[in-house]
């Protein structure tokens, strides 16, 4: 892929409870299904394979379409850092890196999320083109993630997800 520019995506969660908590939440199949780009009732596959250089992969099926994800994790240092890729293949070949990095606290942890965005560029983009494409990458991931983290946050705090979509 040539032509592509790229954003990042910051965002910091807090949560009640210790690292080694939310930490598993992203890599535990079983936990990754309630909240992780899918919900237990839209879930078909949540699977890894949590080590550097193994895979992941969620199939949700929302409006009569499935929508995969995947990836292939990067770094992984468990309770502290996780680091993969994310892509989506029926929209794009383009994979983002994610970075996951928790800190303990007091009373729970901070959950610091980069998502470094690839926005490929279509033919005949001019500059305020790809600047709109960017912000609209990172709007709407940033939409994404917030519902996500809701879900996260519950499920780590309560060992459920009550929000159904």
């Amino acid at each position: 892929m040539e032509n592509y520019s790229t954003t990042t995506l910051k965002m910091i969660r807090n949560f009640d409870v210790m690292p080694e908590r939310v930490f598993d939440a992203w890599v535990n199949p079983g936990m990754m299904r309630k909240w992780f780009f899918t919900l237990e009732g839209t879930n078909k596959v949540a699977q890894n394979d949590p080590q550097v250089g193994g895979a992941w992969e969620i199939i949700d099926h929302r409006d009569g379409k499935d929508y995969r994800a995947i990836g292939e994790y990067l770094e992984m240092d468990r309770p502290n850092k996780l680091v993969f890729t994310f892509k989506m293949p029926q929209f794009s070949e383009a994979a983002d890196t994610i970075t996951v990095e928790l800190q303990e606290h007091q009373k729970g942890c901070e959950m610091t999320f980069s998502q470094n965005i690839t926005v490929p560029h279509e033919e005949n983009w001019t500059e305020s083109d790809i600047e709109k494409a960017l912000g609209e990458y990172h709007d709407g991931s940033e939409h994404g993630w917030n519902l996500m983290f809701m879900g996260l946050k519950e499920l780590v705090e309560t060992g459920q997800v009550s929000y159904k979509g």
